[in-house]
């Protein structure tokens, strides 16, 4: 296996995750490794999970590619108001407007596009496409990013629904108001992908924080921080405090780590540990982790018990039960 970009990139890392999931009832029972030739599995976070990976394996196997697959998989939970961190009816920033971020990068071409601060368009996962095939850039953001979309064919709507409206309204209300995550949701979706002969493909799509200062852009359209991908050693992306993640690059460092030999539980729970190590307040933080290798081996873990990670698991051509990620602390 040839080593990847970056190698020498933070040498502490290395670290360890690896479970299954889908629809089901949560499960923390270890999943076996898969073999390269068990084809298509992907690995997505939290219990919307399963809805994406089913849209996924279908664009898949009618014959669409793994981008595409990713890029489906990941719209569906953009398009569900009912998951306020992501796409339509995410909940807004701090004046009411609904930013948001994504990212998607192809481990074969090691070519990824992302948007950031994108408003009024519900898809940003599929304006993040385009800018690979249709740029030699990787990053548009802001106004840019909208125009571009338009360009590309993407019809503005308001973002808002009556439900992320009325928890902006009362946020505002509150003389003593502050930022906070809410704690019925999470903040994006992940996907880690393999179609079972090494080609990998990673994409996350959010909201943000909610309440966000304007303009604030986090890990998720980050190449290296919310997603990584790599034909030559796997795939990872993260959720959780992206601000936090974004300072740590914890995408690549767990590419790195899998580049030189770790399996993907030890490349996750070891980046989580770094980060603990480097600044101690970080074990508390809500934090959490996905990784596969080339070979279709899982990983994942939490940092703690405050933001436990569900996550969705397809291979084997079906969803296996919603299960939780170990925690490093």
């Amino acid at each position: 296996m040839e080593p990847i970009d970056r190698r020498d990139f933070m040498r502490s890392v290395a670290g360890t995750a690896a479970l299954a999931a889908a629809d089901l009832p949560v499960t923390a029972t270890p999943q076996p490794a898969l073999s390269s030739s068990s084809g298509l599995v992907l690995l997505t976070t939290w219990q919307w999970g399963g809805k994406a990976n089913e849209r996924a394996a279908e664009v898949f196997h009618s014959g669409g590619t793994l981008l595409d697959a990713v890029e489906r998989g990941i719209n569906v939970i953009e398009d569900d108001p009912k998951v306020m961190t992501v796409g339509y009816g995410g909940v807004p920033n701090a004046d009411g407007v609904v930013e948001l971020d994504a990212a998607i990068m192809d481990g074969t071409r090691h070519r990824a596009g992302s948007v950031c601060s994108l408003h009024m368009i519900k898809n940003p996962i599929s304006v993040a496409r385009q800018v690979i095939e249709q740029t030699s850039h990787t990053t548009l953001a802001g106004e840019g990013a909208f125009l571009f979309a338009l360009k590309m064919g993407f019809q503005p709507q308001q973002l808002l629904t009556p439900e992320s409206l009325e928890v902006w309204m009362k946020w505002k209300a509150n003389p003593n108001r502050k930022t906070f995550w809410l704690k019925e949701n999470h903040d994006t979706i992940g996907m880690t992908a393999t179609d079972g002969k090494g080609h990998m493909v990673a994409g996350c799509s959010t909201s943000g924080l909610a309440f966000k200062i304007p303009g604030r852009v986090a890990d998720s359209s980050l190449v290296g921080c919310g997603v990584y991908a790599d034909d030559n050693a796997g795939a990872a992306s993260a959720t959780g405090n992206g601000d936090l993640m974004t300072n740590y690059c914890t995408s690549i460092s767990i590419v790195s780590a899998m580049s030189r030999g770790a399996s993907p539980q030890e490349a996750c729970e070891e980046i989580l540990r770094h980060m603990a190590k480097t600044d101690p307040k970080n074990r508390y933080a809500q934090c959490a982790v996905i990784a596969m290798n080339n070979r279709g081996e899982l990983g994942n873990a939490s940092m703690n018990d405050t933001m436990r990670l569900r996550y969705a698991v397809w291979r084997n051509g079906r969803n296996e039960p919603i299960a939780e990620s170990p925690t490093v602390y």
